[in-house]
This record gives C-alpha cells, sequence and structure tokens, in this order.
C-alpha cells in the first residue's frame, strides 16, 4: 500500500489562494504524484494570475474605466447658425429702451438713408487716404463691417429720432472674424483722426474713440464713430456707436447714431439682450420673446 504524500503547495500559489480569499487548495495542489498531472498545473497558473490581478497597480486600470472631466462629453453647440436661427437671434423693439420702432428694409440705408434733411448715404460717402480708416467708413450702416458673412445672416433695423440702430447678426469663418475683431480694435490708435474727401459734402473730419461694452461673449469691441462736415451748405455731425460681439465663428453688429448723437444705453442694452439669445440659438434652443416694455 502506498503511503498518501501530504499536500504540497507553493508559496505562489498559496499566497494566490490568500489573496483572492477562496479555497482552491485542491484545484491549485497536487496531493498525489499521479495528480501532477496538466490539469494541476493549469489550475496553478489561473491562481498565480489571480495574484497579479490583485497585486496589479491601479494606474494599470484600463482608462475606458476612469472617470475625467477631459473625457467627458461636454454639450456641444449647434454645427453652424441657420437662416432660421440667426432670425430668432435677432433683438426686437421690445429689447430696446425708450421709444425706438422697427423698420423695413434696413438692408438699404447704404445706399438711401435720409435723416431729417440730411442725406446721411451721401455724407458717408467719400475717400480717405488709409485703407483701413476706407474700410470703417465704408461699412457703417452696411451688412460688411466684419466682411461678407460665409452663412446665415440676418438683420433688423430701428428708428428713435433723428437715430437709427441697425443689428446684424451673422456666421463667418472663424479666422477671418478673428482678424477682423483684431482690426477694430486697431481703430482707436491707426484711425483716431482721418479726413473723407470726395463727394457732394466736400471734406469731412473723422474721429473714432473706444467705447466700453458689457461683458458679453467671447470677445467684444466698441468704438464711437464721429463725422463731421456739411450737408446741404449746413454743418452736420453724425455720431455712432460701433459694437461687435464675437461668439466663436458667429458675432453681433450693432451701428447706432445720428444727428443728435449716439445713445450709448441703447447700443449697451441691444448687446445685454442679443448676445444670451444668439447663444440660446447656438445651443438648440429657442429664445423666449422679450416681453413688451423691458426696463
Amino acid at each position: 500500500m502506498t503511503t498518501p504524500r501530504p499536500i504540497v503547495c507553493s508559496s505562489r500559489v498559496l499566497a494566490a489562494v490568500l489573496a483572492t480569499g477562496t479555497l482552491l487548495t485542491t484545484a491549485a495542489c497536487s496531493g498525489t504524484d499521479n495528480n501532477a498531472s496538466a490539469g494541476s498545473e493549469t489550475a496553478g497558473a489561473a491562481a498565480e494570475r489571480a495574484l497579479a490581478a490583485q497585486t496589479e497597480s491601479p494606474t494599470s486600470t484600463p482608462t475606458s474605466t476612469q472617470s475625467s472631466p477631459t473625457s467627458s462629453p461636454a454639450s456641444s453647440p449647434a454645427s453652424e447658425l441657420t437662416e432660421t436661427g440667426a432670425r430668432n437671434a435677432l433683438i426686437t423693439e421690445a429689447d430696446l429702451e425708450d421709444n425706438w420702432t422697427q423698420v423695413e428694409k434696413p438692408q438699404e440705408w447704404r445706399d438711401s438713408l435720409l435723416v431729417g434733411q440730411v442725406d446721411v448715404a451721401a455724407f458717408l460717402q467719400g475717400k480717405s487716404d488709409a485703407s483701413d480708416c476706407q474700410q470703417l467708413v465704408d461699412s457703417l450702416y452696411d451688412e460688411t463691417l466684419l466682411g461678407r458673412p460665409s452663412g446665415a445672416s440676418a438683420l433688423n433695423g430701428f428708428q428713435e429720432g433723428d437715430s437709427r440702430l441697425l443689428y446684424q447678426v451673422a456666421a463667418y469663418q472663424k479666422s477671418g472674424l478673428d482678424e477682423s475683431m483684431k482690426w477694430l480694435r486697431s481703430l482707436p490708435d491707426t484711425c483716431d483722426q482721418f479726413t473723407v474727401s470726395g463727394g457732394d459734402s466736400g471734406d469731412r473730419t473723422v474721429q473714432v474713440v473706444e467705447m466700453s461694452l458689457p461683458e458679453e461673449g467671447d470677445a467684444r469691441q466698441g468704438l464711437t464713430v464721429t463725422v463731421k462736415g456739411d450737408s446741404g451748405g449746413e454743418p452736420v455731425t453724425l455720431t455712432m456707436d460701433v459694437a461687435v460681439v464675437q461668439i466663436g465663428a458667429n458675432a453681433i453688429t450693432v451701428t447706432n447714431g445720428g444727428l443728435d448723437g449716439a445713445d450709448h444705453n441703447a447700443t449697451s442694452a441691444a448687446v445685454e439682450q442679443g448676445t444670451p439669445r444668439l447663444q440660446e440659438v447656438l445651443a438648440g434652443r429657442t429664445p423666449t420673446p422679450t416681453p413688451s416694455g423691458i426696463e
């Protein structure tokens, strides 16, 4: 009769058994020489793998199971501004203070804008020696202050007495829009004062100063432009605010002013009321109409 040999376990196998808390002695250890087969070797290898799994560094945990703020999907805006979205993002009379009323066909102001007895469109026509300054004069009360939109665009116009407010929402090429914002920021230095000549109004003196805007959007730039000259033999001073707010590759543009000066409060109200509307549209939502009588 053969005396049974005692159960023999390697220290590594016992460590695996203890680490996993599983009593696998019969599976991991050989009780007799006849049982030291491939099956017992496989069981031992499995136990060693269990040990390796228990002692593995936490840093080797697959990244797909880890939560990271950078890997969490962000709420993405709409891929692009649509024509409907641009129209929904426009402000209305209710967004402006005082007695502004919406007008038809403001896109024609650059070609024909009569304020009182002054032909503002003709008053703004002329030539400057500096190309950057010429670009500014050419784009006042126009849809091309930031260049031609590359995507959707919508426009509203308002009037109050001798003042006119042009409000535009449009999509652009991002690189081109960035360059336009850079150009606007340079104008108070490069075009602080210059002369426009030609046309029926003779020489006109133009001054450009920076104006502050509410902290809205990704970037913003405000200017106050004053044009002094004669129209119909009478001295004329046309003062306008120019305000631009950038949101990604999209922008809000406001030109506001007239013969009685620029209403800075109306410019600020247009920016404050309009920027959240555009942000709502870009987030895929439809802005709620502003109630009438807003203060």
